[in-house]
C-alpha cells in the first residue's frame, strides 16, 4: 500500500511539473514579443545648418566645434543662435547640431512654437517642404527661412542588428509604453534603421515632461 501511495504521489508531481512547464512557456513568449526596451533620449530644441548659412550667422569660413558626440557621427556643437518668431518673441541659446547639412532645419517642441507664434508641422527630420518660416540670428548676421521649422516626429533609432532582434524594419510604425509614476503610451512612433545608429528613442521636451521622463529611462516597444 505504501509503495502504491509513493507511486501515485510521483505521478501527481510529474503531472504538476509538466503543466507548470507548459504554462511557463506560454507566458514567456509574449514578454519577448510584446515588450522590448529601448533607452530614451530627450531632444531639446536645436537646429541643423548648411555651410552657407553657418557663414551668414558666424562669419566667412566659420566652422562648427564639437561639444558632445552623438550617434552616427553627429555632435552637439558649441555654437548657439537666437531664433525669432513672427510675433518677434525670441528663444536664445538654441544649439546647432553638426556636421553641416544640405538644408537648414529648426526643430522645436510645441510649447516653443506657441511662444514664437508659429505652427510648425510634425515631420520626420529632413522633411521641411511647406514647413513654418523662422528667423535665425547669429553673432555675425541673420537669415530668414521661408520654410524650415518643424516639430520632430517621435522616433526610434536603431542599427541593422537591433532591427533584426526587435523584428522591425525601417519606417515601420510602432507603439511604446513609457514612464513610471506617470506611465503612458505613445502611438505613431517611427522606426528609423541605419548601420550607424545607436539604439535610442527620441522624444521632445513636451513629451518627456508630460510623462515625467528623463534621459536614460526605457521605452517598451509594443507589437501585436
Amino acid at each position: 500500500m505504501g509503495a502504491s501511495n509513493l507511486a501515485l504521489q510521483q505521478l501527481i508531481i510529474e503531472a504538476v511539473q509538466k503543466e507548470l512547464n507548459r504554462g511557463g512557456a506560454k507566458s514567456a513568449a509574449p514578454a519577448v514579443k510584446t515588450k522590448m526596451e529601448v533607452p530614451i533620449g530627450v531632444s531639446a530644441r536645436h537646429l541643423h545648418v548648411t555651410q552657407e548659412h553657418l557663414e551668414v550667422l558666424f562669419g566667412k569660413g566659420a566652422e562648427l566645434h564639437p561639444k558632445k558626440e552623438l550617434m552616427g557621427g553627429q555632435y552637439a556643437a558649441n555654437e548657439c543662435v537666437t531664433i525669432v518668431g513672427i510675433n518677434l518673441r525670441v528663444i536664445e541659446n538654441v544649439r546647432i547640431l553638426g556636421p553641416v547639412r544640405k538644408e537648414t532645419q529648426v526643430e522645436l517642441a510645441k510649447t516653443d512654437a506657441i511662444r514664437l507664434g508659429i505652427n510648425p508641422p510634425i515631420r520626420e527630420s529632413g522633411s521641411i517642404q511647406g514647413s513654418s518660416p523662422i528667423t535665425i540670428v547669429g553673432p555675425k548676421g541673420a537669415l530668414y527661412l521661408n520654410e524650415g521649422c518643424i516639430i520632430a516626429k517621435r522616433h526610434i533609432h536603431m542599427g541593422s542588428q537591433d532591427a533584426e532582434v526587435f523584428g522591425v524594419k525601417d519606417n515601420e510604425i510602432v507603439a511604446v509604453e513609457i514612464g513610471d509614476e506617470r506611465k503612458g503610451r505613445f502611438e505613431n512612433v517611427q522606426v528609423r534603421v541605419h548601420p550607424s545608429f545607436t539604439l535610442e528613442m527620441h522624444i521632445d521636451t513636451d513629451e518627456a515632461n508630460a510623462l515625467g521622463i528623463k534621459c536614460g529611462q526605457s521605452a517598451r516597444i509594443i507589437k501585436p
